[in-house]
């Protein structure tokens, strides 16, 4: 069974630091790609940053040069690294994969990252 487990979340200053972590059940290479959603209460889910298979890159313009997001190949994880937060940036975290052939998306179960003073 695929698993993909965020870990990470809390609560943070703003204009402070926080990262997250996907663990995967399977090889990330089993993935097509790999990225972060996020959601606030009453708005709609929106990609954050995602990670192709070859290693490329596209973020939400919202998050450009504060976010990156990176993966370890051993490790079988996925990391968003968040700097300079914004309370805007409040919302729970979901970390996806589309897998290989199948194209199915699988997703975590969220973690929850708050900034606020």
């Amino acid at each position: 069974q695929v698993q993909l487990v965020e870990s990470g979340g809390g609560l943070v200053q703003p204009g402070g630091s926080l990262t997250l972590s996907c663990a995967g059940s399977i090889s990330i290479f089993s993935f097509n790609a790999m990225g972060w959603y996020r959601q606030a209460p009453g708005q709609q889910r929106e990609m954050v940053a995602r990670m192709t298979r070859d290693g490329s890159t596209n973020y939400a313009d919202s998050v450009k040069g504060r976010f990156t997001i990176s993966r370890s190949i051993a490790k079988d994880t996925v990391y968003l690294q968040m700097n300079s937060l914004k309370p805007e940036d409040t919302a729970v975290y979901y970390c996806t994969g589309t897998r290989r052939g199948t194209y199915e998306d699988y997703w975590g179960q969220g973690t929850q990252v708050t900034v606020s003073s």
